[in-house]
C-alpha cells in the first residue's frame, strides 16, 4: 500500500471517527496511552493506528479496566507480547454469570403487580438497586435485569410484606452475597488463578488457560451457595417453626422447668438455715419428700 493510501486525520477528525473528545485524546497522549502524532508544519497528523488504539482503550474501559491497567496492557502489547489471551480472559470474566435473560415491563404492568397504585418513590428505589433500569426515550417502560428477582418481590408483596421492608431486606442480603462473592474470588485466586496471573499482564497461553478455568469454575459459586442455603433453610426453618408453635400452643419445653417459691417460704427458709443455704435446703427437703412418698407407696403395695 502506498503512502498516499494511508488514512490521515486531524485531531478533530480522529475524535469524530473514534467517539472520543479532543480533550480526551490529548489526555491519553499526555498519559502515554496514545502514541504521539506526526508533526507536519504546525499541524499534528494521526493515522489508523491511533484510531485503532482509541477503540481498544474504549473497549477496555467498558470492560471495567482502569487507565493505569490499560497502560500496562498496551505497553505489553507494544513490546510484542500480544493481547489476544488477555482479551479472551476479560471477555470470559465479563460474560453472563446466569442463564437468566433480561426482560421488559411496562409501568402499567408494574403498578398492577404491586398494589395497582403508582408509587414513584418505590420505582426510584428499585432503579437505584438495579432491580429496574430506565430505558432512554421510553418513560413508561423498564428493563428488568433479573425477572426472578422482581417476581420474588411481587410474591412477598402479595403475601403482605411492605415494599419498604422488601427493599431493606434486599439491601441487607446484597451486602452479604457480595461478601460471599468476594471471598469466593479470593479463595479461587489464591488456590487456582495465582499460577496464571504471576506476570502482569499474563502471557497469551496463561490467560487462555485462566479463561478455561473461569468457564469450569463459573457455576461452582452458585451451586455451593444453593446447597448451603438449602441446608440452612432446613435447619433454621424447623427451629423457627418449633419455637413459634411452642409459644402459641404453650407446649412444654424439654428439661426441668423452674419453679417459683412463695416469698414467705423463702424468708422462712432463710431464717432457718441462712441465705447462703436456701437452695441446698430446698433440694434436701424435696429429696426427703420424694423418698417418703416412695416408702409409703411400697408399704401400701405390700399390705394388699
Amino acid at each position: 500500500m502506498s503512502d498516499q493510501a494511508v488514512a490521515e486525520y486531524r485531531i478533530e477528525d480522529l475524535a469524530h471517527h473514534s467517539g472520543a473528545t479532543v480533550r480526551t485524546i490529548r489526555a491519553y497522549q499526555d498519559r502515554g496511552l496514545l502514541p504521539k502524532p506526526e508533526r507536519r508544519g504546525r499541524s499534528n497528523v494521526y493515522r489508523d493506528t491511533h484510531l485503532a488504539r482509541l477503540r481498544q482503550i474504549a473497549d477496555l474501559l467498558d470492560r471495567g479496566y482502569t487507565l493505569a491497567s490499560i497502560k500496562e496492557l498496551l505497553e505489553a502489547w507494544d513490546a510484542g507480547r500480544g493481547l489476544g489471551g488477555v482479551l479472551g480472559l476479560v471477555a470470559e470474566v465479563h460474560g453472563p454469570w446466569t442463564d437468566e435473560e433480561a426482560a421488559r415491563i411496562s409501568r402499567a404492568d408494574l403498578n398492577e403487580r404491586f398494589g395497582g397504585r403508582p408509587d414513584d418513590d418505590a420505582v426510584d428505589e428499585a432503579c437505584e438497586l438495579g432491580v429496574l433500569e430506565r430505558i432512554t426515550g421510553r418513560p413508561d417502560e423498564f428493563l428488568v435485569p433479573s425477572p426472578q428477582e422482581l417476581a420474588v418481590a411481587a410474591e412477598l408483596y402479595a403475601a403482605g410484606v411492605p415494599l419498604v421492608a422488601i427493599t431493606g431486606h434486599l439491601r441487607e442480603l446484597r451486602g452479604q452475597v457480595e461478601h460471599i462473592a468476594s471471598r469466593f474470588l479470593e479463595f479461587t485466586t489464591e488456590h487456582v488463578f495465582a499460577r496464571y496471573l504471576g506476570q502482569v499482564p499474563p502471557t497469551d497461553a496463561d490467560a487462555a488457560e485462566a479463561a478455561t478455568m473461569v468457564r469450569r469454575l463459573r457455576p461452582l459459586a452458585q451451586q455451593t451457595v444453593d446447597a448451603e442455603l438449602a441446608r440452612a433453610m432446613r435447619l433454621f426453618a424447623t427451629r423457627h417453626l418449633q419455637r413459634h408453635l411452642g409459644a402459641a400452643g404453650g407446649a412444654q419445653t424439654s428439661g426441668p422447668a423452674p419453679v417459683a417459691l412463695p416469698a414467705e417460704t423463702v424468708r422462712a427458709v432463710q431464717e432457718l438455715v441462712g441465705p447462703a443455704h436456701v437452695a441446698e435446703f430446698v433440694r434436701a427437703a424435696t429429696e426427703r419428700e420424694l423418698q417418703a412418698r416412695t416408702m409409703n407407696d411400697l408399704v401400701s403395695k405390700g399390705g394388699r
